[in-house]
Parts: structure tokens; sequence; C-alpha cells
């Protein structure tokens, strides 16, 4: 958003990490210009134009730059390539490249129909209808079109087809783009209409928040076995991955909210639950580990998305849990799971190139049992420095 504004735009409090490193080193081969300081990075906005009119971008695993800038380059009027790694190659981007055709984009595949790779092509963005975006398979498409559609300098409407999953990540989307100037009117998560006169337009300073669903590894060891604040986020955060700490009260632990931090402290062991997690799919991944620290069943519905994430995130999770004796059935989109008696020592955890199973089965170590994790560097998407702080709150 910095870089498509008008002007400098400092953003401080901004991770380092594979993630972003990948969106950064794209935007530079686009032509922006960054300067880091000590705490920040100063972007130089482009005015809603990309200076390098062709490119060949490599953005590995990272769904959260691949998405975006599929749609938005689609609005530049140039000639792009854009893949990733071989995981990446497997994630579907059809129904982004569907919505982005429907007003005029033209993308084609390079490998399999419906995946990346793709490539861009120069074309004529023109609006006569509604664009229609399927809701149920990654929020990020919706995402990269909220994004992208302020630069067809028309008036747009976006309208979802079917129920659209992940509502608290669109809305952190919504409210970032209000602090760039770009204003949707929101019917009901159904439809989104802009008006033609959108532009992007520095705020000139930007503070990143605190990271809810990182949070939630630590506020789920502080439910398991103690008391923990984490600083940098409070109750009025806009990410939706905040509501893992009503999930977590509801099982047992206790929570305070303060100015800029929240504390979790354990009161009882934990029980089961039955959970709706559509609004916290990737904070629900903390809660299939917590399981096996509950009394009873605990049971994760609607987290479907997880089958197109990193990895197969349910099958994923099925395997690596019953390693550790943990009683695990699932379904297209839940996943049951009992604890075992005792959970089983000495086990080693298989990551599947996915940063969060790195990060959720770390937390078996507060029940005093040895885990190996398989490269634990997986980390370095979106968390670089997670052991050295997990050592810290559990030594």
């Amino acid at each position: 958003m910095a870089a498509l504004c008008r002007g400098k735009t400092t953003i401080n409090n901004y991770l380092e990490s594979d993630d972003t490193s990948h969106m950064i080193a794209a935007l530079k081969t686009l032509g922006v210009i960054f300067k880091r300081t000590e705490n920040s990075l100063i972007v130089e906005g482009v005015n809603h134009k990309f200076p390098a009119p062709e490119a060949k971008l490599f953005l590995g695993n990272a769904g959260t730059a691949f998405r975006p800038l599929t749609a938005v380059l689609s609005m530049m009027g140039g000639h792009y390539e854009i893949s990733g790694i071989a995981r990446m190659h497997e994630r579907p981007i059809k129904d982004l490249v569907n919505a982005l055709e429907q007003i005029g984009a033209k993308i084609s595949y390079l490998g399999a129909s419906g995946f990346p790779p793709i490539k861009i092509s120069s074309s004529n963005i023109a609006y006569k209808s509604p664009i229609k975006i399927n809701g149920a398979v990654s929020s990020q498409f919706l995402t990269a079109l909220l994004m992208a559609c302020p630069l067809a300098n028309q008036d747009i409407t976006i309208e979802v087809d079917g129920d659209l999953i992940s509502k608290p990540y669109i809305n952190i989307t919504l409210k970032l783009l209000e602090r760039f100037g770009i204003h949707y009117k929101n019917s009901n998560w159904q439809s989104f209409k802009l008006n033609h006169d959108s532009n992007y337009k520095s705020l000139g300073e930007i503070s990143v928040e605190g990271d809810a669903s990182s949070a939630s590894y630590f506020f789920a060891a502080a439910a398991i076995l103690g008391s923990i604040e984490v600083s940098g986020i409070n109750k009025n955060s806009i990410q939706g991955d905040l509501n893992f700490l009503k999930v977590i009260n509801k099982m047992g632990a206790s929570i305070e909210y303060h100015e800029n931090s929240v504390k979790v402290t354990r009161k009882d062991r934990l029980k089961g639950l039955d959970i709706d997690c559509k609004e916290i799919p990737d904070a629900a991944m903390t809660l299939a580990v917590m399981a096996i620290f509950a009394k009873g069943k605990t049971v994760l519905r609607n987290i479907g998305s997880w089958r197109v994430k990193e990895t197969d995130r349910i099958h994923a999770m099925e395997s690596e849990l019953k390693k550790l004796g943990a009683h695990v059935s699932s379904t297209i989109d839940s996943i049951s799971i009992s604890p075992p008696s005792v959970i089983s020592n000495n086990v080693v955890i298989n990551t599947y190139d996915d940063h969060r199973m790195a990060m959720c089965f770390a937390l078996v170590t507060l029940a005093n049992k040895t885990v190996t994790i398989n490269d634990p560097g997986c980390v370095n998407k979106t968390y670089p420095n997670f052991f050295q702080d997990f050592k810290t709150v559990t030594s």
C-alpha cells in the first residue's frame, strides 16, 4: 500500500522475515525505492504506477505477496511473470485470475491450469458489471482485489460468491486501506463498492501491530503452564486472531488486557471444546496442539482453508499429533483430537516446510517431553526469532 502511494511512507515495527523479504525484493525489481533505518522502512511511493513495465518475480511461498501482486500488476499495463517454490505452484489462484479476467486482465498459466506460475500481459482494464469472486477458498483473493481496484480509476463493485471465510482478515485489509485513503462501502461482507476517484495517499508514518497469530503460541504456553504478558498488541487490535483469547478463556485460561499488552495466566487444566474456527484459521493451529493438554475431546471446525495453505495442514497436524499418542480423526474441513493418557517422549516432528507446524509443536516441550523438530528454519517465513523468544519463556 505504501508503494502505491504518492510520497514517502515510514513503516515502523516492520517484520524482517522471508515473506516480507520476498515482497520487498519484488517491489524493488518493479522500481520502488526503499531505505532502511535501524527500526523503520522508508518507502518511496510510485503514485499508482510501477516504473518497471516488465519483470520476472520470484516470491517463494509468500501467498501474502503473490496474490496482491498478481492483482495489482494486472492493472499496470505491463508484462510480468510471477513464480514461487514448488508448493506455491500447488496453491490455487484460479478464483483470483477469473475475477481479474472479468475486467479485462490478461493472465496465462505457465504450468498447470489454475495454479502459478503465471504470466501477466498488457491489457485494457474496463469495468462493466460487478466483479464476482469466490470467497470460500482464501480471503487473500478478495484482499488482492480490494488492494488493486483503486488503480482502475473506475466505480467498481466486488461481489462475493458464496460464504466469505476469514472475515477478520478482510477487516484488516479494509482498516489499513482506510488509513491509506481508500474507502469501500461494505454491504454485509457480500459486496464492496469503491468510487472512481479513490487514490492511495501516504499517511507519512505507520506502525505495524504485533502479530496476533505469532502471539498465540505464547498465549497458549501461559494457558498450559504459567503466566506470560505479550506486549505490542492490545484489545483494540484490528486483528481477528486476537479472538483466540476468547477461546482459550473458555478453555480455562485467565486473560488480562492492558494498554499495550495482553497477559494470559493458567487457572486450571484446560478443557476440550467444540470450536468454530472460521474466523481464526491461523491461530486455530495452536489450539490443535493445546488439545493434547486439555481434558476431553477438542473439535476444530470450518478449517477447510488449511488444505491449501503452506501444506495440507489438516493432514500434517493429524499425522504429527498421532505420533504423540493423541487420538485424531479428520474430515475435509475439521479435526477431532482426544489427548493421550501420557504424551509420547522423544518424538520427531515433521514440519512440511510450514512455519506454523514448527511453532505449534514447540509447545509439546511444556509437558517435560523432548521433541525433535525437523527443518526449524521454516519459521523464517514469518517469525525468524521464534525459538530464541520461546526459550526465554520456557527456560
